[in-house]
């Protein structure tokens, strides 16, 4: 156990390679609950939205929209009630959200259900990271949570023939059903296995005025606000990408078939930078790694860019410019979000769930104000998601250069 003196005592915990494991699946919540919905978007806008095709987008949006809003109480409601009541509610909520949109019958009642769903989701996925500070913190944290990420990255591998399985059976709606049984399978794992990390002395009552102090002091470090921003951009950008993912595939480089077996290998090559994180932190350092990938990150883009205005067409190859660099957008995710957040809880131990609702809250919210424009701005090219890129890499790099070394 870290020795720090903000890290409050816990008794007993999971062998490293079981809690790794179940870390890994309340993570891959969000994941799941997105990915295996992109093989439906086409069913779905054909169904409820047949006159503005790019609509059906918003359903991925509509849960990062919730899950984004629902983290702003995620953290406090943990730090008053531990760990695992906040974890248990939060599906719960998902459950219940997951039922309302396998009946909803308009487009309207399925995004409010899919909004719900994220809500719910915040809380495996906020409790989760705090949970892992009551553990550890610093470098370790962030290699428990690079080997997190590791094993996380298999669902998005999987999710959409996962998802693209159960439509072909049972149609779009089915996959909803599927979240269903996850929640309970997740939830079951955390009440039955995971001893509480939170003692009650060590807990926070909720009230306004402790909320309002605790977010004031996370705010006020400058440093966590620069990580928070940079969050934001790389989330952004990741959901812009993920918005579009089915219609550039499909409608863009005539792949709409094999679309779950390309972006299972796309989530396989960027399952291997968690990888090479959990190898390189300890030696290299977080900030470092960070800054290091969103340049390259904006250079290839830019790169790219160039390359598909330069008229490199629809064909292999600019099907497999296109695929290694959307490849790319997720392996950089594996180099940045998980060091991104070690180093804005790094001092923050004492009110763990309230710092990651605060950061979380923040970076996913507005994340949703740049993937939802780059996602309606899809014009039958890559060109607006690659800009969009470019631009928020661009920022996250300047941003992290402004940071001070830890």
């Amino acid at each position: 156990m870290s020795s720090s003196v903000d890290t409050p005592p816990v008794r007993g915990r999971l062998a490293l390679a079981e809690f790794t494991a179940m870390i890994a699946m309340l993570f891959a919540t969000i994941a799941f609950s997105i990915d295996a919905m992109l093989p439906a978007l086409p069913q779905i806008a054909a169904e409820l939205t047949p006159d503005a095709v790019n609509h059906a987008q918003l359903i991925l949006t509509a849960f990062v929209l919730g899950m984004g809003l629902g983290t702003a109480f995620a953290g406090p409601i943990s730090d008053a009630t531990g760990r695992k009541p906040a974890i248990a509610g939060g599906f719960a909520l998902y459950i219940g959200g997951a039922v309302l949109a396998h009946y909803a019958p308009t487009i309207e009642l399925l995004l409010a259900a899919r909004v719900i769903q994220g809500l719910g989701a915040a809380g495996p996925r906020i409790v989760g990271l705090a949970l892992v500070r009551d553990l550890y913190e610093g470098r370790e944290m962030a290699r428990v949570t690079s080997f997190a990420m590791t094993i996380f990255m298999i669902v998005p591998a999987v999710a959409p023939s996962i998802g693209a399985l159960i439509i072909g059976f049972a149609g779009w709606r089915a996959v909803f059903l599927a979240f269903v049984l996850f929640g309970l399978i997740a939830t079951g794992w955390v009440s039955l296995r995971q001893p509480e990390t939170l003692p009650p002395a060590h807990r926070r009552p909720l009230s306004g005025h402790n909320i309002l102090l605790s977010a004031r002091e996370v705010l006020s470090n400058r440093d966590i606000r620069i990580y928070t921003v940079v969050m934001t951009l790389g989330f952004g950008q990741m959901f812009g990408l993920l918005s579009s993912a089915q219609q550039l595939f499909a409608e863009t480089y005539d792949q709409g078939e094999n679309f779950p077996k390309w972006f299972a290998l796309m989530a396989g090559i960027a399952a291997t930078a968690s990888i090479l994180n959990a190898k390189l932190v300890m030696r290299v350092g977080m900030r470092r790694l960070a800054t290091d990938a969103y340049l390259w990150q904006a250079i290839s883009s830019v790169v790219v860019m160039a390359l598909v205005l330069g008229g490199i067409g629809t064909g292999p190859f600019g099907f497999a410019v296109f695929f290694l660099w959307g490849s790319s957008v997720f392996f950089m995710a594996g180099l940045t979000f998980g060091n991104l957040n070690a180093l804005a809880l790094q001092r923050m131990g004492h009110i763990a769930g309230m710092a990651a609702s605060v950061i979380s809250a923040i970076s996913t919210v507005f994340a949703v104000m740049i993937a939802g424009p780059l996602g309606q701005a899809f014009d039958g090219t890559a060109v607006p998601v690659i800009a969009g890129v470019v631009l928020c890499s661009t920022l996250a790099w300047l941003l992290m250069r402004r940071t001070l070394p830890h």
